[in-house]
């Protein structure tokens, strides 16, 4: 029996999943530069966003939602500006489960994606020795331990973690329970922070910050020690 004449081949298969994964990758920067660098602008000047937050009400709130989503899934957006934004305008109780909700969605959506398109897509964002430095949670024994300490201390690189994730075997709700319990200190620390800027209390905010600085520091130079340590052995 003939082939269907509209039945691609596997090569035509490839070229065309090649061209897709061109095009969302082409889809992923426009956003970046477009819409992902001025928006971090925004929030930074906390004033300006609080009025822009008191003026547009719910919508508001699901507008930085989708900020919070796009910071995820945009590894290149950062996201300590937002989670102390979060804190100015919105308070922290509420300004807290906005970065979080927001932190979830995007952790399942990387994830996903990711499980789709392979190592191709990290390398979209991260380059190949940052990826082979954590090949060693690949193959631990402790890899759900080491996943929770180094989404959990400050300064460790959690978006390329966020990524990487959808290389290994974990499932996506194993994920995504480590991911979120750990990131929720570092989320509190920045919108406490923020929340401390927005009642005028700049002392409690300098400590605040300065404490963060100093953990994020000392959790780098730790994560640093224990990723050489998996390299060499």
């Amino acid at each position: 029996m003939d082939k269907h004449p509209f039945q691609l081949n596997e090569r035509h298969k490839r070229l065309l999943a090649g061209l897709s994964f061109l095009i969302f990758i082409l889809l992923f920067l426009t956003v970046a530069w477009f819409i992902g660098r001025p928006m971090v602008r925004f929030v930074q000047k906390p004033e300006l966003f609080r009025e822009w937050v008191d003026a547009h009400g719910i919508c508001g709130n699901l507008a930085f939602l989708g900020m919070m989503f796009l910071q995820v899934v945009i590894a290149v957006i950062p996201g300590e500006p937002l989670e102390i934004g979060a804190g100015y305008a919105f308070g922290f109780w509420e300004g807290t489960l906005l970065c979080m909700l927001g932190i979830f969605l995007g952790s399942a959506v990387v994830f996903l994606l990711v499980r789709r398109f392979g190592t191709h897509l990290v390398e979209v964002f991260f380059d190949k020795e940052k990826i082979r430095s954590l090949k060693f949670l690949q193959e631990s024994k402790k890899r759900d331990l080491l996943i929770f300490f180094v989404m959990f201390i400050p300064g460790t690189p959690k978006d390329l973690l966020s990524y990487f994730a959808g290389l290994t075997d974990i499932t996506l709700s194993r994920w995504l329970f480590i991911s979120t319990i750990a990131r929720l200190p570092s989320v509190i620390t920045s919108t406490v922070g923020g929340n401390a800027v927005g009642e005028q209390n700049y002392l409690f905010a300098i400590l605040i910050f300065a404490g963060t600085l100093a953990i994020s520091a000392l959790g780098l130079w730790i994560y640093q020690r224990i990723s050489k340590h998996k390299r060499d052995n």
